[in-house]
């Protein structure tokens, strides 16, 4: 039935996760679920069929999905509670068709926007919903757009805007960053102890963000909070100044190392011991820099951005900065994982509940878009935002009160 009016209309709504994971994946899914059946219950719409494909755009290409009943749509409140993603992740760029027919999601000589038009228009799907970062939805614009050009095929995007970064253009906040936030502050409350197993301890805490020092920043706050609620016996040598964190080095901010190393090398002789945030993407320029001029090969990923794993500016910090202040022992601990694996948070869930809810009105009235709270918009509202508007790589607004404030207390302005 090719209705315009929704409610005689049957919605065939598929759903897909993609990209690295964010603790919001599940939580969208299930938000964005529950909406679409009460939009049925509610007779918004005369009919509905879900469908979701299995690890992001590797499913769409291999046509792997998973067909969900109104009981199974019923179900999914457990999810509020679950990290990951409940119908698999991958990293799949659509336009890169070397690495596609590498991983054998298509034939040699195919297009997959072609291959995956083609599954959408098989499945009969009218919207999509794209649970990702900046890449995921602006791949699905591109793929939407495609679809109408070659098929002459409507299919309505409704992107959900998950990254820990919180670095995309024009939303407010993504979803999953304030509980990754979270975590990563719990992972450190734990991890700090380890400055009282060894004299002149330096300790990094290194927090993902490739080029956004949100989370590291956010983490940081977080974690302070923690040791100000937190009493210690004042004659004894672990206190509230041994288990604060001494630098906060983010990409947004340059760091001259022989110039923290004389600041961090007076708090090592007075605390014995050191604690750093350091955000994964903070040096990679001049990591990159100094291995081009050694004439090293950079490695690199799919999307082309620089493998950080690979590089890793947390042991490159750690062997430069435990020369200058005379660190015994170094250890370097990385949260991204353990922060972004977690379940969504309160704010996140109420978050990410307000925009399924728009989604789902947004989908039904036929406008795209990648849910969100729209920066350049009066009052921020939540909106369908235009794909051609939505960008990633924001950096972190490190001239913000509470940051600048943060760095004052600890002394590294």
């Amino acid at each position: 039935n090719m209705s315009d009016n929704a409610t005689e209309k049957t919605f065939t709504v598929a759903l897909m996760t993609s990209g690295g994971l964010a603790p919001c994946l599940a939580s969208s899914f299930a938000s964005l679920c529950t909406y679409w059946l009460e939009a049925l219950k509610t007779q918004k719409i005369g009919g509905l069929n879900v469908i979701a494909y299995k690890a992001g755009y590797k499913g769409m290409l291999l046509g792997d999905s998973l067909q969900l009943s109104m009981d199974d749509l019923e179900e999914v409140g457990c999810l509020h509670t679950m990290g990951g993603s409940p119908i698999l992740n991958s990293r799949v760029k659509l336009t890169n068709i070397k690495d596609c027919v590498k991983r054998g999601l298509c034939k040699e000589g195919e297009d997959p926007l072609e291959v995956a038009a083609q599954q959408l228009l098989k499945d009969g799907v009218s919207v999509i919903h794209t649970i990702g970062g900046d890449d995921t939805n602006t791949q699905a614009a591109e793929l939407s757009k495609y679809i109408l050009e070659k098929h002459g095929g409507k299919i309505t995007v409704v992107g959900m805007p998950k990254t820990i970064d919180n670095d995309v253009y024009p939303i407010k906040q993504t979803f999953g960053a304030d509980t990754a936030a979270e975590e990563g502050a719990a992972f450190f409350a734990n991890v700090v102890s380890e400055s009282t197993a060894n004299p002149r301890m330096l300790i990094i805490h290194e927090c993902m963000g490739r080029d956004s020092g949100y989370l590291t920043a956010a983490s940081a706050k977080k974690y302070r909070d923690i040791v100000r609620s937190q009493k210690f016996p004042t004659a004894l040598a672990s206190n509230a100044s041994t288990r604060d964190i001494h630098a906060i080095w983010i990409p947004e901010l340059p760091v001259d190392i022989e110039k923290e190393g004389v600041r961090l090398k007076k708090i090592m002789d007075e605390n014995g011991n050191v604690n750093i945030f350091l955000s994964e993407g903070s040096g990679v320029h001049d990591i990159v820099a100094e291995m081009k001029a050694k004439g090293e090969t950079v490695p690199t990923d799919a999307f082309g951005h620089v493998s950080l794993a690979k590089i890793n500016p947390g042991q490159y910090f750690a062997k430069r900065l435990s020369e200058l202040i005379g660190a015994e022992k170094c250890l370097v601990q990385k949260s991204g994982y353990f922060a972004r694996a977690a379940p969504s948070n309160e704010y996140d869930r109420t978050l990410i509940n307000k925009c399924a809810k728009t989604a789902v009105e947004s989908a039904i009235a036929s406008v795209s878009g990648c849910m969100g709270e729209d920066e350049d918009v009066e009052g921020t509202p939540i909106r369908a935002i235009e794909f051609e508007r939505i960008k990633g790589g924001k950096p972190f607004n490190k001239d913000q009160a509470w940051f600048n404030k943060m760095l004052t207390e600890i002394g590294q302005i």
